[in-house]
């Protein structure tokens, strides 16, 4: 597939907003879905629907074959050992609560130590906070440089023998930063921890191998590569999975169920109570299909490519503030910046006028937006169906918002 033909599979990229040809510069916050996504819901709906696991009839059977196939294309997508390691959440969040309400709260005790980083998102500092004051452990932070990186030499001093669980996003959402987390999970390993990896922003954009990280436990969520809302994913090792105890119970999830006792169904389905996410999976099956086609490794590099254009061309724009690494290799294809005296709100809103989608906020960091001293920034995100003549349409009107804001004040 040639990347440079890819956004003709996007229907809603063929548009007009505010009267300008759409520039969706916002795939961190969600992915825009190809059409053989959107035609795969569709025919499980028209063709498929059905309960899954409980029907012999042919419906429930395809439907069946379907959903637990798509399991099988994560397993390869992310190479891990067999299809009892993945389980199917309502996306990133989910999966991270669930290590720490069943992993965490079993494995953590008082004066045990959590570390994490400056830059997590949202989803992966509350649930540790939460598991933290539950059983009296201590919540503690990798520090960053200046260009928003982490260096080794700080993990190793602050994962002591103490630490249970190591947590960290493996690019961030907002300083687009490439965190080494294989190296870090060595470091956890041999104080005794677990390795948690928040890989939202990572799965959709390079290639993951679980084995070769050798982290215990990764997270990512279907909407952000290509793939429905509502879906996500829990690999974890099946031995740590195996000792876990449910979080939700009800249906599908159990084994027998008498007056007072019940017992579970095994891996993975002890983690799936009630109807499963069917359509959802379904569709991140395709989406997987999709982007394999692409080739991982040529979507990493053309993002890199991008995100080095974009650091270039956004440069030249007077009073521009770009935040995380310089170099478009170091980072995943996003840039968060600030105009002087311009609220990112307001760049925002004029983009918009343009048709330039991006987003704007503390991005869920709030304490990374503390550390970069600001309230709020604007982000444009790429993904494989942008090019470089959507980043010359967002820095000509970018030129144009200092411009207007100028004249005003």
């Amino acid at each position: 597939m040639n990347i440079k033909e890819i956004k003709q599979y996007f229907p809603i990229l063929h548009q007009e907003v505010n009267g300008h040809p759409l520039v969706y510069l916002d795939s961190a916050a969600t992915s825009q879905k190809p059409v053989q996504v959107i035609e795969a819901l569709d025919k499980y709906y028209r063709e498929d629907n059905s309960n899954v696991h409980r029907g012999v009839h042919t419906l429930g059977t395809r439907a069946t074959d379907s959903y637990e196939g798509a399991r099988d294309k994560v397993r390869k997508f992310i190479n891990a050992t067999a299809t009892e390691e993945i389980i199917f959440t309502r996306g990133t969040t989910t999966a991270l609560n669930l290590v720490a309400s069943s992993y965490g709260r079993a494995e953590v005790k008082e004066g045990d130590e959590i570390v994490i980083t400056y830059m997590e998102h949202h989803s992966n500092i509350i649930p540790w906070q939460q598991l933290a004051k539950e059983k009296g452990a201590t919540l503690k932070y990798l520090p960053l440089q200046d260009n928003g990186s982490v260096l080794l030499e700080d993990a190793k001093e602050i994962i002591t023998d103490k630490t249970k669980i190591v947590s960290i996003m493996m690019v961030s959402n907002v300083l687009g930063t490439i965190n080494p987390v294989k190296e870090i999970a060595k470091i956890a390993h041999e104080k005794g921890a677990i390795m948690v990896v928040d890989g939202a922003q990572s799965a959709p954009h390079m290639k993951i191998d679980v084995q070769d990280l050798d982290c215990d436990f990764f997270a990512l969520s279907g909407h952000k590569m290509c793939g429905p809302t509502g879906i996500g994913v829990l690999y974890g090792k099946k031995h740590l999975l195996e000792k876990m105890e449910p979080v939700e119970f009800g249906g599908e999830m159990i084994d027998f169920v008498g007056l007072y006792e019940s017992t579970w169904k095994e891996l993975p389905w002890k983690f799936e109570g009630g109807t499963p996410i069917i359509a959802g999976a379904i569709g991140l099956g395709a989406a997987i299909d999709f982007l394999e086609e692409i080739g991982l490794d040529e979507i990493e590099k053309y993002e890199h490519q991008l995100a080095g254009y974009a650091i270039e061309q956004m440069s030249t724009v007077n009073g521009m503030q770009i935040y995380g690494p310089r170099s478009g290799e170091e980072r995943a294809g996003l840039v968060t910046f600030n105009l002087d005296d311009v609220h990112s709100h307001d760049v925002a809103t004029v983009l918009d006028a343009e048709g330039i989608a991006v987003r704007a906020g503390h991005h869920c960091a709030q304490p990374l937006m503390k550390w970069l001293e600001v309230s709020a920034t604007a982000r444009a995100s790429f993904y494989v169906y942008n090019t470089e003549e959507d980043i010359d349409k967002l820095v000509k009107a970018l030129v144009k918002t200092k411009e207007y804001f100028s004249d005003v004040f």
